[in-house]
C-alpha cells in the first residue's frame, strides 16, 4: 500500500498534476514492484502565502510524502528516491526544489477495505 501526498504552490503544481502523478507512480511501480493498477495520490496545491520555504528554493518547490507498509529494504527506498529525483527533473522540478519523505508503518496500523492491513490479502510483495 502506498498513499502519496504532493504539496506545492498551486500555480506551479496544478498545470503538471497529471504528469507528476504518472511519474511518481512509475517510480513506485519500478522501485517497489508495485501493481500498476494501484494509485493513491492526493495533491495539495497551496497559496504562496500558505507554503513557507527557504529562500534558496524556487516557485517549483515540491514536497512528496509517501506512506507505505514497513518492509522495503533500504536499497529499494533509496532506489525509489533516486528514480523520483531523475524523473521529476524532466518535468522542470530541479533536485534543489524537491523533498521526499517515506513514512513506514506496520501493516496492522492501516485500515483498508474493512480490515486491518495485516489481514489484507495483497497481490504484491512488501518485503523487497
Amino acid at each position: 500500500m502506498a498513499q502519496i501526498k504532493i504539496y506545492g504552490i498551486k500555480e506551479a503544481l496544478n498545470p503538471i498534476k497529471e504528469q507528476l502523478s504518472d511519474v511518481i507512480h512509475s517510480a513506485v511501480v519500478d522501485a517497489f514492484q508495485y501493481p500498476s493498477d494501484k494509485r493513491f495520490h492526493r495533491f495539495f496545491p497551496m497559496n504562496q502565502e500558505d507554503f513557507i520555504f527557504a529562500h534558496d528554493r524556487s516557485e517549483a518547490y515540491t514536497i512528496i510524502e509517501i506512506s507505505v507498509f514497513e518492509g522495503r529494504t533500504t536499497e529499494a527506498k533509496k532506489y525509489l528516491i533516486q528514480l523520483l529525483f531523475q524523473r521529476i527533473n524532466d518535468l522542470g522540478i530541479a533536485p534543489q526544489d524537491l523533498e521526499i519523505t517515506i513514512f513506514e508503518t506496520p501493516k496492522q496500523n492501516w485500515g483498508i477495505r474493512g480490515v486491518p492491513g495485516d489481514e489484507l490479502l495483497l497481490n504484491y510483495k512488501v518485503n523487497i
